[in-house]
C-alpha cells in the first residue's frame, strides 16, 4: 500500500545502509509517514511526494571516495527541513562547501553528545549532555559557512551542526542505544518540520482498501497465498472486503510447517471461506527438491518457485485467476535488496521475493509491502482478526528448512517441529509467549554424546532461539529465566529421540539474523 496524499510525508534518503529504514521505522512510531527513497531522487519527484521534510541516511561509503552515493545538490535549495544523519552529516558537509576526512580518532558505540538546547533539535532535553550511538570513521574537519556546531563529543567537534533548518548529526538517533533519539526525532518531525500526526491503523487500513479497489478490477478472481501467519491472513482479509467471493485463500502443505499448522488454518479459515479455502498437500514434491540441498539461498529459492507450481495448478483448477496476492512486508523487501538504495547489501532471499522465478504467470498483490510487522498487526486488530493470529510468532515461508542447517532430512525436520512446540508451549504456559516476538529450536549436523537411560548415545545439538523486538530488522536475545530454560530443555532431550543438548542462542540483531538461515 501506499499512503494518500493528504498524509505528512518525510522522506528517508537511503544511502545503503543497511538500517536505514529504522529512521522510517521511527518516524512512524511518531505518527507520521516517513518512506525510504534513492539517495538521488530529484526535486521534481520530492514535490510530487509532497514532502514535509528528508532525512539523509547513515552509509558504508566515504563522501570523497570516488563514486560515493551523493544527493542531488539542489535539494539544499528547495527550502525543505533536512536533518542528516551520520554519512548523512558528512554528504551537508562535503556538498556545501566544507571538508570531510579521516577522523583522527574512530567513534564506534556510546558517546557523550553536550547539546546546544537553544536548538530546535534539541528543544526539552533537560540534561546539557547525552548519551548517543556513534559508528563513524570519517569526520567533518571544516564546516560549510553559514553552519555552526549545536553539539559536541571528546572526539567529534562537530557532533551536531545547523544552519536554519538544514541539521545535521554524527550519531544515530534512530538506535535505542541513543537515550534521547526519539526525542530528536520527534524535535525535526514535529517542531521543524511542522508535521502532525496522522499515521494510525485506520488510516493504514482505509488506504490499503482504496488501493485494492482501484488496483483489481470488478471481475477479476485472486488467489491469495495463505500460510497461517499474521501477514497472509491480515493480507486475505483485506481482499476478502474488496472483491468477497473472487478470493480463493490457497495453503499450501510444503512439508516444512509447525506442528498443527494445518489444522489451526482449517479450524480459522474453513468456516468464513468454505469451498473458497483451498488446502494443498504437496509435500512429498517440495521435500523431493530440496533433498540434499544444504546451501540456504537454494532452499529459498527451490521454495518460492515450487509455491508457484502449487499456485499455478490451483488457478488452473479454478480458471480465470489473474492476481496472486501475498503477505510481504517492507522488511522482506529491504532484506532482500530491494530497498531505496542500489548501495544496500542483500541479507537474503526471501522466498517471496528474490525466491521468486522471473515469469510467475500472475500479477502480483502485495497490500502491506510498505508496513513493517507490528504496523500489520496493528492493521489485524483494526480489522478484527482474532488474537490467535495477531500474536502468533513470524513463521519463515520456507519453513523449517531454514531452521534445519546443512541438509533438510525426515529426522532433523521431526527435532525442528517437535522442540519448536515444545518451546512455545513452554513459553504460553509461563505468560512470556505474547513478549516476546519469536521463539522456536534449529537443528543442524552438529552431534554431541549424552547419557540416556545409563548408556552413552551421541545425538543432535538443538539450538533455542528466543528474541525480543519491534519491527525484526533488529533483535535482542530475550532473557528468559533460567528455569525455564531448564525445563524447556529437560523437555526436549526427553521427549524428542536423537537429541542429547540443547543450547540457548545469545546473539543479537545484528550482527546475527532471527533465522539461522
Amino acid at each position: 500500500m501506499r499512503p494518500s496524499d493528504s498524509l505528512e510525508k518525510i522522506l528517508v534518503l537511503d544511502f545503503g545502509a543497511q538500517y536505514a529504514h529504522l529512521i522510517c521505522r521511527r518516524i512512524r512510531e511518531l505518527g507520521v509517514y516517513a518512506e525510504l527513497v534513492p539517495y538521488d531522487i530529484s526535486p521534481e519527484e520530492i514535490d510530487l511526494k509532497k514532502a514535509k521534510g528528508l532525512v539523509l541516511s547513515g552509509g558504508p561509503r566515504s563522501v570523497y571516495s570516488r563514486g560515493a552515493p551523493l544527493p542531488q545538490e539542489s535539494i539544499y535549495k528547495m527550502g525543505l527541513p533536512i536533518l542528516g544523519i551520520c554519512y548523512g552529516l558528512q554528504a551537508v558537509v562535503h556538498q556545501n562547501g566544507g571538508r570531510v576526512t579521516r577522523a583522527p580518532k574512530k567513534e564506534f558505540g556510546k558517546a557523550f553528545v553536550r547539546v546546544d538546547r537553544s536548538s530546535p533539535l534539541f528543544a526539552g532535553l533537560n540534561e546539557e549532555s547525552t548519551i548517543c550511538w556513534m559508528s563513524h570513521g570519517d569526520a567533518a574537519e571544516i564546516l560549510p559557512s553559514g553552519y555552526t556546531s549545536v553539539g559536541s563529543s571528546d572526539n567529534s567537534p562537530y557532533a551536531a551542526i545547523a544552519s536554519g533548518k538544514q541539521f545535521a548529526v554524527q550519531f544515530h538517533p534512530e538506535v535505542t542505544q541513543t537515550e534521547r533519539g526519539m526525542q530528536i526525532l520527534s524535535n525535526f518531525v514535529f517542531g521543524v518540520c511542522g508535521c502532525e500526526k496522522n499515521w494510525s491503523p485506520k488510516v493504514m487500513v482505509d488506504d490499503a482498501l482504496d488501493e485494492l479497489t482501484k488496483e483489481i478490477g470488478n471481475s477479476d478472481k485472486v488467489i491469495c497465498a495463505l500460510s497461517g501467519g499474521i501477514d497472509s491472513a491480515t493480507t486475505a482479509e483485506l481482499l476478502r472486503r474488496v472483491i468477497g467471493k473472487r478470493l480463493y485463500c490457497v495453503f499450501v502443505d510444503h512439508g516444512l510447517l509447525r506442528k498443527g499448522e494445518r489444522e489451526k488454518i482449517r479450524a480459522i479459515f474453513g468456516k468464513e471461506m468454505g469451498s473458497n479455502l483451498i488446502i494443498l498437500d504437496d509435500s512429498r514434491r517440495f521435500l523431493a527438491k530440496l533433498k540434499g540441498v544444504s546451501d540456504p539461498e537454494k532452499k529459498r529459492q527451490i521454495v518460492g518457485r515450487e509455491f508457484i507450481r502449487s499456485f499455478a495448478k490451483v488457478s488452473k483448477r479454478i480458471g480465470g485467476i489473474k492476481w496472486l496476492a501475498q503477505g510481504t512486508l517492507y522488511t522482506d523487501v529491504v532484506e532482500s535488496a530491494g530497498g531505496g538504495s542500489e548501495h544496500q547489501a542483500k541479507i537474503k532471499s526471501h522466498h517471496n521475493v528474490g525466491g521468486l522465478p522471473k515469469r510467475l504467470g500472475f500479477r502480483l498483490i502485495e497490500p502491506l509491502k510498505d508496513l513493517y510487522k507490528d504496523e500489520v498487526r496493528a492493521v489485524a486488530s483494526e480489522l478484527g482478526l482474532p488474537d490467535e493470529l495477531v500474536k502468533t510468532h513470524p513463521f519463515p515461508g520456507p519453513g523449517l528448512s531454514v531452521r534445519i542447517m546443512g541438509k533438510v532430512t525426515k529426522d532433523k525436520l521431526a527435532i525442528s517441529r517437535d522442540a519448536s512446540s515444545i518451546v512455545e508451549e513452554e513459553l504460553t504456559r509461563s505468560g512470556l509467549y505474547d513478549k516476546v516476538w519469536q521463539a522456536y529450536a534449529a537443528v543442524g549436523d552438529d552431534m554431541a554424546t549424552g547419557v540416556l537411560g545409563d548408556e552413552r548415545k551421541v545425538g543432535h545439538v538443538v539450538i533455542v532461539r528466543i528474541v525480543e523486538s519491534k519491527e525484526a530488522m533488529t533483535a535482542d536475545w530475550s532473557r528468559v529465566p533460567y528455569s525455564i530454560l531448564e525445563t524447556i530443555s529437560s523437555r526436549i532431550t526427553n521427549e524428542v529421540p536423537n537429541v542429547t543438548w540443547v543450547t540457548y542462542a545469545i546473539s543479537s540483531k545484528p550482527p546475527s539474523t532471527i533465522e539461522p538461515q
